[in-house]
């Protein structure tokens, strides 16, 4: 088999997420995805396909991420690696359709209005 490449977005993050069989090592921006995601929530967020199909030990992905933080790029990765799957056997798109992990989140940070501190946010209201 060879590299199946796919693209993850969330937010502001981008993983690029290449997949080959292998022994299941999962490598972050060019470190273990423990270095790279101490948290071990991240890094169940980055597994969640992988478990659910329980193929976690049969492919060796390389994720390359960019931009955003850490959550936004743990749930690209998570897209990405979904994509990769679905790829490589069609099969499995509805369960992790099902599971949730095939959407596009689309929730994007609302921007700064002029006259106001954020958002939404507004100066006080003085009367007087």
């Amino acid at each position: 088999m060879e590299t199946i490449n796919a693209l993850g977005r969330r937010k502001a993050a981008v993983a690029r997420v290449y997949v080959k069989e292998g022994a299941g090592k999962i490598t972050v921006n060019k470190r273990d995805i423990a270095t790279y995601f101490p948290s071990d929530i991240l890094q169940y967020i980055v597994k969640q396909p992988l478990l659910l199909l329980e193929v976690a030990e049969k492919y060796d992905i390389n994720i390359n991420l960019d931009g955003g933080g850490f959550k936004g790029q743990a749930e690209a990765a998570r897209l990405g690696i979904s994509r990769a799957l679905v790829m490589i056997d069609e099969a499995v798109k509805s369960d992790l359709r099902q599971a949730g992990f095939m959407t596009r989140d689309p929730r994007q940070v609302e921007r700064k209005k002029p006259g106001q501190p954020k958002a939404r946010k507004q100066f006080q209201f003085s009367k007087r």
